[in-house]
């Protein structure tokens, strides 16, 4: 069981951790207070492996908690869980921005000024500050930027990978609509019209092979997965991890079926990419 508790000062980006560790396969509690903690981590250690990192954010919102979550901390290293604390801050003037774009007041602040919340809170934090294993400043980070700091601190080879899932369907019973990226084989020509391959499917040889010698196929299939290697770069700067690719044909049984299959199989090759394949509309005529 890996657990992390994730804290800082209020708009240093606590909610893009949250969401970022979320996306990394943590199971994310957010203002759980201290004492309830340990618990947490002892019923995701009995979950028999479904559960196996909790990472836990704290804000203000539980008053006095810093003694309260040290003693907690202590206590979960003690019983061998070893929580790592990841610590977000930020300038003042970071701060005040950021509260004022959002106009919304500082948790601590009262009836006093924004910056006399920051200050206040800063100071209530510092003993956690002193104690954490990561501080990140978030005072020049964009929140690409900060996804890959974390990502980079507790983050997996699996909680990076980009999950693709390649869609083939058939026009004719409409556009996936979760597709990020649709593709039209419909150029290619259609087995439907060759009898002794009408009543087969792209997932048999004869129909696969009669999709891909026809003229275009193999330099389609090229250039297209030169294409998907440099979005799904992109995609990963930009913390996507799900991609779901649409390829379509008149009515998902032939073309786009044959096409699918090849195209995963080739981006399966792909460091830090993880491929299924899910035929909508095979089967439906």
């Amino acid at each position: 069981m890996e657990v992390a508790v994730v804290s800082g000062l209020s708009g240093a980006g606590r909610s893009t951790a949250a969401k970022c560790l979320e996306d990394l396969g943590w199971f994310v509690v957010d203002n759980l207070p201290p004492e309830l903690i340990a618990t947490m981590v002892e019923l995701g250690a009995q979950a028999r492996g479904a559960i196996t990192k909790v990472a836990v954010v704290m804000d203000v919102r539980s008053r006095a908690f810093t003694d309260d979550l040290a003693s907690v901390i202590k206590d979960l290293d003690a019983r061998g869980y070893k929580p790592r604390v990841l610590f977000l801050e930020a300038t003042d003037a970071v701060l005040v921005r950021r509260f004022e774009a959002v106009r919304r007041g500082h948790p601590m602040q009262g009836d006093g000024r924004l910056a006399d919340g920051i200050t206040a809170e800063r100071t209530l934090l510092e003993p956690l500050r002193e104690e954490a294993d990561l501080v990140l400043d978030t005072s020049s980070l964009s929140v690409h930027d900060l996804r890959a700091k974390i990502e980079d601190a507790f983050g997996s080879e699996a909680g990076t990978t980009t999950r693709v899932t390649v869609l083939s369907f058939g026009y004719k019973y409409g556009l996936p609509m979760d597709a990020d990226l649709v593709m039209d084989v419909r150029f290619l020509p259609n087995p439907f019209w060759i009898p002794e391959l009408r009543e087969h499917t792209g997932l048999e040889n004869e129909v696969r092979n009669y999709v891909l010698s026809q003229e275009g196929a193999e330099e389609f299939l090229d250039r297209y997965h030169q294409l998907l290697r440099l979005i799904g770069a992109g995609y990963k700067r930009e913390g996507k991890r799900y991609l779901t690719l649409a390829v379509g044909c008149t009515g998902g049984k032939h073309r786009s079926v044959a096409i699918s299959e090849e195209l995963a199989q080739r981006l399966s090759n792909e460091d830090g990419m993880a491929v299924k394949v899910v035929h909508r509309d095979l089967g439906r005529e």
